[in-house]
């Protein structure tokens, strides 16, 4: 579908926040916590969500933007994850945009005359953009609601403060006391409490979502020689050998490997590719176009593994991550949480293994001095520490993780080694799978047949060749949820291809036709 037909989709205001669901996304209900925030930006509250990454955070300000009078202005941290948003809006018929400073003075000009016409119902912007004059531009435009994403980078307590951030207070009263909406993956107390008084929010709403994500299965593996977690003393394992094993048997699957410094970050990616492995190097220290062409690759495929320091996080709004991989132990319980939250974001199945020592820990000990405020010096190492003893004491991992954010769970019993008394050898002592194996489900009743399995496949090869026409990542075309659920139901009209959740009317008028002629082909 030409993207001049999305112009269909403009004109339509919508009353009911159900029916932006069904006619604009796909889906037939709402994810925990979903409608309540929806319904308190709708009433002109300000409210705070603390959503674990892959509960729907962007459908409570996307679907408010189809139903307010006036454009939603969104904060975001990075200018890869904004373009990636929009270019999936875009694809489901929004009037978005982004303005950066990757723009043409040209078209930086064009885009904000659209947004001061009431032409844009989505505006992306860096938080930096906000400290010159667009700010006083986007106070005399029409805006119903400001978002602050990655809210916790406003927090000198949160794991990834951005100074920018701090200038963000006062906003709310510039552009006329409208509702705020901050959203964060991981916040607590006092990152929260620090957030609601920067961003001047007032009797907000709030909702605070289970950081239980079932569908991620942990498995924590200390290096060197000694005792792993609990248990027998074990020799040291071949850390190398292990990420070659794990990487060869999800061969075709997109995963993200962290490594502490830049040189591991070098050496490991010119390693995994030598020993033929589709990996590309991210960090800050390569030049910007040979990270935004790794960072392409990912996001579109064509190559399977991002190796990264933490640099690449947010900048990933990639759905079908299989598997996360900390070469190195991360530095705190949050950056641990937000870090593995990026895999399994369809909801599909999906692997996080942590390596950590307590060399780890000294090794973190060098960026100490970088900070200036003795305090917040001190609070950074004591919540490396936390995290080292966290997973040293056993116990499942899951609870582990949801105390630290003031949630209690029982022991989840099948999503961590600990529990399922599994470890590290069940993942890279099995034999080598299908090339592009098709994820298992999170019910246990998820085992599939060959066919089911080709079918897969064959819609994924059209998506990358649609993706690919479009210059987009895979995913933004469909999740790979949506492409199972396809190769499960083997839909035949386009009937029966609108009832596959995440499939929209819109999608469905663009994609349609091509994926429902791959699924006649399969018969």
């Amino acid at each position: 579908m030409p993207d001049s037909t999305a112009s269909l989709f403009h004109a339509a205001r919508y009353s009911d926040p159900q029916q932006v669901l069904e006619a604009i996304f796909g889906y037939r209900e709402f994810r925990p916590g979903q409608r309540r925030i929806i319904d308190a930006v709708l009433a002109g509250r300000d409210c705070i969500g603390v959503m674990p990454t892959g509960a729907g955070k962007s459908l409570t300000f996307q679907i408010p933007a189809r139903m307010l009078p006036g454009a939603v202005l969104v904060v975001s941290p990075l200018i890869s994850l904004m373009k990636d948003q929009v270019d999936a809006l875009v694809r489901l018929g929004f009037r978005a945009t982004t303005v950066n400073s990757t723009l043409a003075l040209d078209e930086r000009r064009e885009r904000l005359a659209a947004f001061q016409r009431g032409e844009i119902e989505l505006l992306y912007l860096a938080p930096e953009a906000l400290e010159g004059s667009l700010r006083s531009v986007i106070a005399g435009c029409p805006v119903s609601l400001v978002v602050v994403d990655e809210a916790h980078c406003i927090s000198h307590w949160g794991h990834d403060f951005r100074p920018a951030y701090r200038k963000l207070a006062g906003l709310k009263q510039e552009l006329g006391e409208i509702p705020v909406l901050a959203l964060t993956a991981t916040a607590t107390r006092r990152v929260v409490g620090d957030i609601l008084g920067q961003l001047g929010m007032r009797k907000p709403d709030g909702f605070k979502g289970s950081f239980f994500r079932p569908n991620l299965r942990i498995t924590a593996v200390r290096k060197g020689a000694g005792r792993e977690t609990s248990g027998p003393a074990t020799p040291a394992r071949n850390v190398r050998r292990d990420l070659l094993a794990l990487l060869r048997t999800r061969r075709g699957e997109s995963a993200i490997l962290y490594c502490m410094s830049r040189r591991s970050v070098d050496s490991t990616a010119a390693f995994l590719s030598e020993h033929g492995i589709r990996a590309a190097a991210y960090h800050a220290g390569l030049p910007d176009d040979v990270r935004a062409r790794h960072q392409d690759a990912f996001a579109r495929d064509d190559v399977d593994v991002i190796v990264a320091t933490v640099a690449f996080g947010m900048g990933i709004d990639k759905s079908n991550v299989r598997l996360v991989v900390h070469r190195d132990m991360p530095k705190s319980i949050e950056a641990w949480v937000q870090e593995i939250g990026r895999a399994g974001r369809d909801g599909l199945a999906s692997d996080c293994v942590v390596y950590y020592s307590w060399a780890d820990v000294i090794g973190y000990d060098t960026f100490l001095s970088s900070i200036e405020d003795a305090e917040l010096r001190e609070e950074t190492r004591k919540k490396t520490i936390e995290l080292f003893r966290l997973l040293d004491r056993g116990g499942c991992r899951h609870k582990a993780a949801c105390a630290y954010f003031d949630e209690v769970l029982a022991p989840c019993g099948s999503a961590c080694d600990t529990c399922t008394g599994e470890g590290i050898e069940a993942l890279v002592g099995t034999p080598a799978a299908l090339p592009g194996r098709l994820p298992r489900a999170v019910s246990p009743d998820g085992a599939l047949s060959d066919e089911v399995r080709e079918r897969f496949e064959r819609l994924r090869a059209v998506r990358k060749r649609l993706a690919d026409a479009e210059g987009v990542p895979a995913y933004i075309v469909f999740s790979d949820a949506a492409l199972r659920g396809m190769a499960e139901r083997e839909p035949r009209t386009a009937e029966e291809l609108l009832d596959v959740p995440g499939v929209g009317p819109v999608k469905l008028k663009r994609y349609g036709d091509a994926f429902l002629d791959a699924l006649k082909r399969s018969e």
